[in-house]
């Protein structure tokens, strides 16, 4: 998983002051006032004498991802670029274009690195792993995880981790919440399936935060209320107009990251634990072989901070991802019955046809499963787990469109615009229609990675996309065998919380009713 998005650059700190004092004054003051000097710039954004279209991106800083997605989809190039470095601060480009996207993640991937701006503000967190790095640093961790993806045991453990948290935890909740007639928020239950998930692959330890009250494991519920406070709190330094303030906050021991250093110490305190007490047990010829610390371990050329950065890596990567891509696939099979009718269909003859009695399925019966498969992929498509991602342009560069980038830019592809757009999709882009996947026997039929980058594309795909669908469809297909969800919120459609991927603002209020057979 990455996300950047677009930053300021440093000006010295009395122009600073001064110009965050009048920013306000003068956006309202150029957003309302008629007058001859107004331009229109490529993407339509009305255009001021010397700050340019900087006035829309204040306003609207708080809901960049949709904002963004409506300037995107009426342009042209589906491109915009702006550059305020005249008045010190950020310049950059947002696209929405595949053929960008390829030109910036595979043609010309070696002029778009994640870089400085984006390795710096992770650090703190990730430290130096696979998805903070760049270069050989980043390509050993690369060809060192891809090796261990491509093995079948790592997939049977995967599809056995997720089973026992299926058949013992998850569809247990249901039934106490369909008996008692709770309303459950979804999208929470989903996360701490899916932190308890990550755990077990991460470092074979099992936080139970889905467990009844009171079983779970002992400083699990800190560590896991933790890493959600970290993940916030970093995104604000991406946020911040500057994109040097919270070195000065954090050299000043300001808030919001004196707040983050403590967060950071419970994170960092229980992964070391993990990373000691595995060392101590591989000393001893007792550590197991299956989970991502240990295989990585095994080869014995990581110390214990690059092992925590793989581990804190991964558990990023595998519990956020999956958990917000089916919290919106909730939400939307509760406003498209049909839909759910024929993945319930299709669960029960894969059932009849396999005649197994398990409480799970097995990786060939999820594998059988094209319809869930394009449901979910669909429902990806309108709300991309990780909405946008960014690189840092090394040297000046002109993208395939003609759109110029600049030495130093951010250039961010916007996931969630793509699904938007016509261009792209076609006139119907706007509907939940998981046949679009689908070829005339029922098939799956996967895009090109540029036109869907939800698991990124290029070098730096997604190497846990197998596993993702694993998990999702396994989670899927036991829960409609059972039981059908009613969403008790509003009729409109809930609102966007962009943290570090795509999460559902005020959660996902459900009933659980038990499926008639």
């Amino acid at each position: 998983m990455e996300l950047s998005l677009p930053s300021a650059v440093a000006m010295p700190m009395p122009m600073l002051l001064l110009l965050l004092l009048l920013l306000p004054l003068l956006c309202f003051i150029c957003l309302r006032r008629e007058s001859s000097r107004k331009q229109k710039s490529p993407d339509g954004l009305k255009s001021y004498p010397i700050i340019g279209t900087l006035p829309h991106f204040v306003m609207n800083q708080d809901h960049l991802v949709e904002w963004s997605t409506a300037v995107l989809s009426r342009c042209p190039t589906q491109t915009m670029s702006f550059n305020f470095k005249n008045i010190g601060l950020m310049a950059g480009a947002i696209t929405a274009n595949p053929a960008n996207i390829e030109y910036m993640v595979k043609t010309n991937f070696q002029n778009y690195p994640k870089g400085e701006f984006v390795l710096s503000i992770m650090a703190d967190f990730l430290g130096h792993g696979i998805f903070n790095s760049d270069g050989d640093q980043w390509l050993s961790q690369r060809k060192a995880a891809s090796y261990e993806f491509s093995k079948r045991s790592l997939r049977n453990f995967v599809v056995s981790t997720v089973r026992f948290e299926v058949v013992e935890r998850l569809l247990p909740l249901l039934s106490r919440a369909e008996q008692g007639g709770a309303t459950l928020d979804v999208q929470d239950v989903l996360e701490r399936f899916a932190f308890d998930n990550i755990c077990c692959i991460a470092f074979d330890e099992d936080p139970a935060c889905l467990a009844e009250p009171g079983l779970g494991l002992k400083g699990s519920a800190d560590f896991m209320h933790a890493f959600n406070d970290v993940q916030l709190m970093i995104l604000t330094r991406f946020m911040s107009p500057v994109k040097w303030a919270w070195r000065v906050k954090k050299l000043l021991k300001m808030e919001p990251e004196t707040q983050l250093n403590a967060a950071l110490a419970t994170v960092h305190g229980y992964v070391d634990r993990i990373v000691r007490e595995r060392s101590e047990r591989g000393a001893a010829g007792l550590a197991r072989k299956d989970d991502f610390l240990s295989r990585f371990a095994s080869s014995g050329e990581l110390g214990a901070q690059s092992l925590r950065d793989v581990v804190t890596s991964f558990i990023m990567a595998g519990r956020d991802t999956t958990s917000s891509a089916l919290t919106w696939f909730f939400w939307l099979l509760s406003n498209h019955p049909d839909v759910e009718e024929r993945i319930v269909r299709e669960v029960a003859a894969v059932r009849a046809s396999s005649g197994s009695t398990d409480a799970a399925f097995s990786f060939d019966e999820l594998r059988e499963m094209q319809y869930l498969h394009a449901a979910i992929s669909e429902s990806m498509r309108l709300y991309p787990p990780v909405s946008m991602d960014s690189r840092c342009c090394l040297k000046d560069d002109t993208m395939p469109d003609g759109t110029f980038v600049g030495k130093g830019w951010q250039v961010s592809y916007n996931a969630y615009a793509m699904g938007r757009i016509e261009e792209i999709w076609g006139k119907d882009c706007a509907e939940y229609r998981p046949e679009r996947w689908l070829d005339e026997e029922g098939a799956f039929r996967p895009e090109n990675s540029f036109k869907y980058p939800i698991f990124h594309a290029g070098p730096r795909m997604c190497l846990g996309k197998e596993m993702a669908y694993i998990q999702m469809k396994s989670i899927v297909a036991c829960v409609l065998e059972r039981f059908t969800f009613q969403y008790v919120g509003a009729k409109k459609r809930p609102g966007l919380l962009v943290s570090v991927t795509l999460r559902m603002e005020g959660g996902l209020p459900m009933k659980v009713k038990k499926r008639n057979p």
